[in-house]
């Protein structure tokens, strides 16, 4: 069995014909560039019984030479994909399993991964067809092939184009293979990809739909180190941002916006924990930049909320009105122009210089071990962070009858970073006993949320008034606040209820599991 190692990053046609040409490749190649054409044959069960087990069987043909491959397990952790590969050759198009017997030791792992009762079930399922250009590159000490791919996925049905790059990382530090990738951003713009052609053809198969993902906590074994929880949690986060990347920067569907503001809210909990395990000038550096890009994340958050809760309601209630109307679409001019500077070429390449960079922070040297150091667990480390996040908001909570807009937005903020980080640790305590006080906390989120709305939609209809365009429709904005004022005084009461119900929950995290 071998593990390949490699990093996939999506590219348009253009971009990668410029990219051939630059003088960066001539200057660090090792070998001269060659092409060849690749046509693979992917099989399944009907069923798709091994996609459903993480794993991959093809045929590839390359020149007069086939391969049959087996893929399967490993990760994948900001578009570097790391999977157990067994390969054998074969004389012709078809699947040929006699040749294991004499295989040895890969002979069993064959039988594990794909026993002969699925065997006799598979068939052909899709094929991927590219060009390929691949060289090998000789990068800061490591031997890298990089490999240019162009061509189709398609189904009986179907097909997609491919065009991307493969870096695979043949000798040398996975570091590496970001580092090539953050020079190579430099030149032409590019996206790091977390989904394999395997799976491009799977979701042509089945007619995924692109849709907005929500994030999942990773489970954090008892015996996990801090540094082991805080590694995955991170790249959690990370997988997060970008599952939602792309459909922010195209869809209308304003759920990926919304989604990439949680994973960063998320990310910049885990970062704080980070933080107080070991300071790290590149940890701050990369924490700055988190908090200026959810800032302006939250520009067009705010926008979309303040159209979809309150401008449109209101036209839908008093169809008609004119000052309404120009209410309505100045706001959405507003909201247009953020969406705008964000699906720019200067910040998209941004966004992904940023990913690029904790992937290299996250394979570097702070995540190794101190000589002499103690190594703290998580498990610790958790009960420490939710008893004193916890103590801080019930303290807040409590002041609720003094709390004006700048001070219910900081126990909001504290909700989130006590939920969030609960979350995170919930896998290590009883399931029935955080279930709950998770439930508590984030009906008290909810109504915070809400209130928050409320104070956003204010300031908001304070800039509307003052732009020229809406110097005539003055009533309208006047209108609005007083739509929204009207349930204010309920969302406190709702919240005072909540914050109740929530004191009465039990702390979780006496005991782990």
């Amino acid at each position: 069995m071998a593990v390949e190692t490699e990093l996939k990053l999506r590219i348009a046609p253009e971009q990668l014909a410029r990219l051939k040409r630059h003088p960066l490749l001539k200057k660090y190649q090792a070998t001269r560039p060659a092409t060849r054409r690749l046509h693979n044959i992917y099989y399944d069960t009907p069923k798709l019984e091994l996609h459903k087990s993480a794993m991959a069987l093809r045929l590839r043909r390359a020149g007069r030479q086939w391969l049959q491959t087996l893929k399967g397990g490993g990760s994948v952790k900001a578009g570097m994909h790391q999977r157990n590969e067994w390969e054998i050759p074969v004389s012709r198009a078809v699947l040929d399993f006699s040749l294991l017997e004499n295989a040895g030791p890969q002979a069993a792992e064959w039988e594990e991964h794909l026993p002969l009762r699925l065997r006799k079930k598979l068939q052909p399922v899709f094929v991927t067809d590219f060009s390929r250009t691949s060289r090998i590159l000789d990068w800061q000490g490591a031997q890298i092939e990089l490999c240019m791919d162009h061509g189709e996925v398609r189904t009986e049905q179907r097909s997609t184009p491919i065009c991307e790059l493969e870096l695979e990382l043949k000798s040398g530090e996975p570091r590496q293979l970001f580092e090539l990738a953050l020079a190579l951003l430099e030149i032409v713009p590019l996206e790091l990809e977390p989904v394999s052609k395997a799976e491009h053809g799977y979701r042509l198969l089945t007619g995924y739909a692109d849709r907005p993902v929500k994030g999942v906590v990773p489970d954090i074994a008892k015996t996990a180190t801090l540094a082991e929880a805080l590694q995955t949690l991170i790249w959690s986060c990370l997988l997060h941002l970008q599952s939602n990347l792309r459909g922010a920067m195209t869809s209308d569907d304003a759920e990926y916006l919304h989604q990439m503001r949680v994973a960063l809210r998320r990310l910049r909990v885990v970062l704080r924990m980070a933080g107080k395990f070991r300071a790290d000038a590149s940890l701050s550096a990369l924490s700055k930049d988190i908090a200026a890009l959810c800032v302006a994340l939250g520009r067009i958050r705010e926008w979309d909320v303040f159209i979809a809760e309150t401008v449109q309601p209101m036209c839908a209630r008093m169809a008609g009105h004119a000052g309404l109307q120009a209410l309505l679409a100045t706001s959405e001019r507003q909201c247009a122009a953020c969406y705008a500077e964000l699906r720019g070429e200067i910040q998209a390449r941004e966004l992904q210089r940023l990913i690029l960079r904790f992937a290299i922070w996250m394979n570097g040297a702070y995540w190794q071990p101190q000589q002499g150091a103690a190594v703290p667990l998580a498990q610790d480390f958790a009960a420490r962070r939710l008893r004193k996040l916890a103590k801080q908001f019930v303290q807040a909570g409590r002041q609720l009858d003094t709390l004006d807009n700048v001070r219910l937005h900081a126990l909001r903020i504290l909700a989130k970073k006590l939920r969030y980080s609960a979350e995170f640790f919930a896998a290590l305590y009883d399931r029935q006993k955080t279930a709950a006080f998770l439930a508590a906390l984030s009906e008290v989120q909810d109504v915070l949320g809400q209130i928050n709305d409320v104070a956003v939609a204010h300031r908001l209809l304070d800039e509307l008034a003052a732009l020229p365009e809406l110097s005539a429709h003055q009533e309208a904005t006047a209108l609005a606040k007083g739509w929204i004022a009207h349930g204010l005084s309920r969302q406190l009461t709702a919240l005072r209820r909540t914050i109740r119900r929530f004191e009465r929950q039990e702390e979780f995290w006496g005991r782990a599991r």
